[in-house]
């Protein structure tokens, strides 16, 4: 039965979280996760990999289990839950979008660089032909001044998205540019407006709050901060703060708490904090889920991840350039080795 709510939170663990253990759910963990979370009365769930539909690849890690058996799992055993996926134009085809939906996918996330929108509108348009639920996902938007972020989205609403995500992928947005930026499209557009933080920065929750505050209704959650760098903003954490201001979220505080406690977190390679890398990410305004690669990096070639961050953000190097990382590390290498010749 359809629950009413003030706002819808999707849980994110299972595609962004593939991110934070090297892409390695199995069919059992997916199903798992998504029974609980189903049983708490999570509006919606995404399953992917890290990157997206068909991100599974030696660029971006190659994924232990494919990725349209965890989407089928995760449909199987969801009751009420609708199961997103993720697709980045370049990466996700147009036939994996529709072998997902036929697996039981119900909402569709489109996503771009913050100034690349005009690269979705296929995409968009057959998530609506496939009768989804269709999301524009802006990411890196904090590479973009105000005004491009709300050209980009209006163009996303043009092509027929139901919703337009403010994504802050690196972790590197303060509450005063979330509370901009959302406040913009809100007075920009007619359609929802979501957002998608991370915690580089420990600022995930706070900027959660300021964008409700100012209007968006589609927020993103991770339970046990299961996600890319240093995590999502909480889920378990958001549903109890929101309950405490008397926002309804329609989920299960107890359930969420007991599903972090019991489930996710035997999952984790190790709890998920603010390491000295994943704060670089957020200061220097890097794409979380390099931080993995940045490490393997830096251990082949001996260096210290944070000087390979820190030079992929003055580069502003984005999702999708994962191959610049290794290129950028022999570099950072090769001319710390010239300096001691």
């Amino acid at each position: 039965m359809a629950k009413n709510r003030d706002l819808y939170i999707t849980e994110v663990a299972l595609r962004d979280g593939s991110h934070a253990i090297g892409h390695q759910y199995t069919v059992e963990q997916v199903m798992s996760v998504a029974r609980s979370l189903d049983q708490a009365g999570v509006p919606y769930i995404e399953v992917a990999h890290g990157d997206g539909l068909g991100g599974s690849s030696e660029q971006y890690g190659r994924s232990r289990t494919n990725e349209m058996s965890l989407i089928e799992a995760a449909a199987s055993v969801c009751t009420d839950t609708k199961i997103a996926v993720l697709l980045i134009p370049g990466i996700g085809t147009k036939n994996e979008l529709k072998e997902a939906a036929e697996l039981g996918a119900k909402m569709a996330r489109v996503a771009t660089h913050v100034t690349e929108a005009d690269v979705s509108p296929q995409h968009i348009q057959l998530a609506k032909e496939l009768g989804l639920e269709t999301v524009g996902f802006l990411m890196m938007s904090h590479m973009a001044p105000v005004n491009k972020l709300v050209e980009q989205a209006k163009l996303m609403e043009s092509y027929g998205a139901d919703t337009v995500y403010v994504v802050d992928s690196a972790g590197a947005f303060l509450p005063n540019e979330v509370r901009e930026r959302i406040k913009a499209l809100r007075q920009s557009l007619s359609i929802n407006i979501g957002f998608h933080a991370h915690n580089n920065l420990s600022l995930a929750m706070a900027n959660t709050l300021v964008a409700i505050e100012e209007g968006a209704t589609r927020i993103d959650g991770s339970v046990r901060c299961l996600g890319a760098g240093a995590g999502n903003t909480q889920t378990e954490v958001l549903v109890a703060i929101l309950d405490r201001m008397g926002i309804n979220t329609g989920i299960d505080l107890y359930e969420m708490m007991d599903l972090a406690e019991n489930i996710v977190a035997p999952i984790l390679p190790k709890p998920q904090e603010i390491t000295r890398d994943s704060l670089v990410m957020g200061y220097a305004g890097v794409y979380s889920s390099f931080l993995l690669h940045a490490q393997r990096a830096a251990k082949h070639f001996h260096l210290d991840a944070r000087d390979i961050l820190i030079e992929l953000g003055k580069r502003k190097v984005v999702g999708g350039q994962e191959d610049m990382i290794l290129d950028v590390a022999a570099e950072i290498a090769n001319k710390q080795k010239s300096l001691k010749v």
